[in-house]
């Protein structure tokens, strides 16, 4: 049993190396342009989405960076512009086709706002139509749901928002994002067998609730959206933390999964106490906690935590008799 995403999973590391090599040059540049507006957008969609999400988040936490994120229609038809405005925006997109996404890029186009594109295919409309195109260096990806890919765009974002920041820790924390693809090698190693047998152990659950706080709501979100949703074709709903007892309360129950993501944020108060909550009515919870995981900037927590998910996923999808890579729906219908 090997599917695309095993392969796939496995050249994450090497990925963010080649694109760094590559392109860190090219994301400088635009790093001293982003120091000098009043407003940054972050767009994308599906996963794109869930790293402009975590990015958003660990810059809101830490820096005066003035930052929105939204998918790209909402963008494209909620978003009002004005051709006056500093600002710049950044379009994630695997693909580089993706239809929300590139719609959205063309208006930004429209109104002379600089645009950047962070995407893993050259020859794709919107590495042709950004001003500032950065291209992530994984190959070719086929798994729908987005590992490699992924990864390279979180680090891209990090890299790019983080350079321009006034975060006081910020040299600590992108020296520490270079040296990742070592870090990671060890968690893929690590971590499989155990996440092999809580998959084992859920394959039969329906639905997971998945809640996180900071920039591991990004994470939550990619986790329900992209790889329970599309990965293992399960329902799937992400939370912030601090949501946990407006409304999900009334769910969670005995024999309800919920997976949190807890990384000592100081909002991951909540996280605890909505994990001491579901412990005391008999949920199914698992906690994936970062310092189990890697001492490391907890503002990084995303790259790390996504590894141990993606092993869930990968053998929730197999023991379900799915290929975590392939797609019903996805790609085949369009409106």
């Amino acid at each position: 049993m090997n599917y695309k995403m095993y392969d796939e999973m496995m050249e994450q590391p090497d990925s963010i190396r080649k694109t760094f090599e590559k392109e860190l040059s090219k994301m400088d540049e635009i790093s001293k342009i982003v120091e000098n507006v009043d407003k940054i957008y972050l767009i994308g969609c599906g996963s794109s989405i869930s790293t402009c999400y975590s990015v958003r988040e660990a810059l809101r936490m830490t820096t005066t960076l003035n930052v929105e994120a939204f998918t790209g229609y909402e963008f494209y038809y909620n978003k009002k512009l004005d051709k006056n405005e500093n600002s710049i925006a950044i379009f994630t997109s695997q693909s580089g086709e993706t239809a929300d996404t590139l719609a959205s890029l063309n208006r930004a186009n429209e109104y002379e706002i600089p645009t950047v594109v962070i995407s893993n295919e050259e020859d794709s409309s919107m590495i042709g139509q950004a001003k500032y195109p950065v291209l992530t260096r994984c190959g070719r990806e086929t798994a729908i749901l987005g590992t490699k890919t992924y990864m390279t765009q979180l680090a891209c974002l990090y890299q790019i928002l983080f350079k321009a920041s006034d975060y006081k820790l910020k040299d600590e924390l992108l020296n520490q994002l270079h040296n990742l693809p070592s870090l990671i090698e060890k968690i893929l190693k690590d971590t499989e067998n155990d996440n092999k047998k809580l998959a084992k152990e859920f394959k039969d659950e329906t639905i997971f609730y998945c809640l996180g706080s900071g920039p591991n709501f990004g994470l939550a979100f990619k986790f329900a959206m992209t790889m329970v949703m599309e990965g293992a074709i399960k329902h799937a709903c992400p939370l912030f933390s601090s949501e946990f007892r407006h409304g999900l309360i009334e769910r969670v129950e005995k024999d309800v999964p919920v997976i949190f993501l807890d990384s000592n944020y100081e909002s991951d108060e909540l996280t605890k106490k909505a994990i001491v909550f579901s412990n005391k009515v008999e949920a199914k919870t698992i906690v994936y906690n970062l310092e189990n995981y890697a001492k490391i900037n907890k503002l990084l927590s995303p790259f790390i935590l996504a590894i141990p998910l993606e092993w869930f996923i990968y053998y929730l999808s197999h023991f379900n008799n799915e290929d975590p890579g392939s797609t019903r729906h996805i790609g085949k219908v369009r409106y």
